[in-house]
């Protein structure tokens, strides 16, 4: 059995069994929000590890879209890491404006209703690959399309990324919870209160500056 199997189980917990790759990516999840509320570059090397071992999880349990969504994260945490440490004093944290903030309103929605629509036929389209349908298709796809937005305001250090982790987070933690990764959802509870915090750490930056 492979390490990253979900059936390969860590340790368990009140009945809950936690395989190694929950674990893994749990556990470098935490570090890489905690490091990116701090502003600390290490957030993206840990974030590396974390979608390594969420892609594999998700895919075991027919998320989908949260699956691929790990895909673009890896590649923006090449980019945002590359832009935190080549321009640290050019790329301060600063906000978006108002008109730009609609621009992604507009986007989010029609992201996650043109997602939905894909990931809840994906395994009529490709069912070599994808032979179980994809569970909670436009959840997991608004979870997707307002990541996506999150981890670009992430990189461009724009302090709107927070409210967006927030929302994320409240929803993940109800989807992961009735997909049945406790664990999972557990730490997006966690992640939940880090986001809170990063805002609040953010904003005295940004007041300050």
């Amino acid at each position: 059995m492979s390490l990253f199997d979900i059936n390969n189980i860590a340790f368990e917990i009140i009945g809950y069994q936690i395989s190694y790759v929950e674990l893994i990516g749990t556990l470098f999840g935490l570090l890489s929000v905690y490091f990116a509320s701090r502003t600390n570059i290490l957030t993206w090397a840990t974030g590396i590890i974390n979608e390594i071992c969420l892609f594999i999880l998700f895919f075991q349990v027919q998320l989908y879209a949260d699956m691929f969504l790990q895909v673009y994260f890896f590649i923006v945490t090449l980019y945002g890491w590359y832009n935190w440490k080549q321009k640290p004093k050019q790329n301060n944290i600063t906000t978006i404006v108002s008109q730009t903030k609609i621009w992604l309103a507009s986007a989010i929605i029609v992201g996650s209703i043109i997602s939905g629509f894909l990931f809840s036929n994906i395994h009529l389209y490709l069912p070599q690959y994808f032979k179980t349908e994809a569970a909670f298709p436009y959840v997991d796809s608004f979870v997707m399309v307002l990541s996506i937005v999150a981890t670009v305001l992430l990189a461009q250090k724009k302090i709107e990324t927070w409210y967006l982790w927030i929302t994320v987070d409240f929803v993940c933690v109800f989807l992961f919870f009735k997909k049945g990764i406790i664990f999972l959802a557990l730490e997006y509870l966690v992640f939940l209160g880090l986001a809170t915090y990063g805002l609040l750490n953010w904003k005295k930056h940004l007041n300050n500056g």
